[in-house]
This record gives structure tokens, sequence and C-alpha cells, in this order.
């Protein structure tokens, strides 16, 4: 079994406890959401397109999602602030949660990030630089990952996520 924060979670082990801001500045927490199940997609940044397609994916599917009694949740860096303006503009109706920790030089530490695994070296251009690796987790009512995506495709993920809470019975 890795340590928290090397290698994401695989299906099957626990998924780690949290709590983090959303964007109305309410505390929220994974425990908030045992014995349902819950998604988790972690996405790189708010307003950048592909983050925009996959939250936006999410909202369409909400009510079904809902209605099976699933939570979802987003998560990624920057503030709640952010979150917000991000929700707003989309009419983003899940909580989205700021993992917005800092190191001294005020660059992005994102501690959840970190503990699933999915903060990573990413290159843009020849440049190195650390970054959320897309990544979506599927939470059973018990607090278990019942299955991870590794950078989705985010045209349709929802939908493929809402396929396998139905195929788990979940």
């Amino acid at each position: 079994m890795q340590p928290p924060g090397t290698a994401p979670i695989d299906p099957g082990l626990p998924a780690p406890g949290f709590t983090l801001m959303d964007q109305h500045g309410r505390a929220r927490s994974l425990a908030d959401l045992l014995g349902s199940p819950a998604v988790l997609f972690f996405y790189p940044k708010d307003m950048t397109s592909g983050c925009t397609e996959e939250a936006c994916g999410f909202e369409a599917e909400l009510g079904r999602f809902r209605r099976r009694g699933v939570g979802v949740l987003g998560i990624s860096i920057l503030n709640a602030k952010s979150k917000k303006k991000f929700a707003d503009l989309h009419g983003l109706r899940f909580p989205l949660l700021a993992d917005d920790a800092t190191n001294d030089r005020r660059k992005p530490e994102p501690v959840v990030a970190r503990l699933y695994g999915v903060w990573v070296e990413k290159m843009l251009y020849g440049q190195k630089y650390m970054g959320i690796r897309r990544t979506t987790y599927l939470v059973d009512r018990e607090g278990r990952v019942a299955r991870r995506w590794d950078d989705p495709e985010t045209c349709g993920h929802a939908a493929e996520v809402l396929a396998a809470v139905i195929e788990l019975g979940l």
C-alpha cells in the first residue's frame, strides 16, 4: 500500500477524509457524505475551457446523480471566491471545493490533491510545473474508492461516471 500523496488511490482502498471550503464559504467534508456514494472530480483550474466543459457536464447530469443519492464535489486549486465566480457564471449547483493551500513562496500546495495523488509534475511549452491531473473518483457508501478515471475526456465524462454508478448499483 502506497503512502498517501504518492500515487492515485486504487479502487477498493479507503478514500482519504478531508474538509475544504466551498464556493459559499461553507466547510465541506467527505465524512458528510458517508452513507451515500460520492463523485469527487479533481480539475486543474477554474475558468479554463476543459474544466468548464467537465463541470457543466456534471451540472447537466446533476438531477440524475441526486435521484440516485450521489453527491458531486468538484475540487481544484484557487480560492472560494474563484469557485463562486466559476459556479455563478456557469450555473453550477454542486459544491466546488477550494484546495487552495500555498507554500512560503505563495505557490499552490494543495493538501487534498496531494492526498489523492493527483498533484503532479506537468509540462507546458517545455516548462515543468506542478498541477492537478484531471482525475475522478467514485466513492461508495462505505467510503471506499469504487472506481477511478485518470485523464478522462471532458466531453461525456459525467455520463460515463453516471453509467458506472448505475452499473455498480450505487
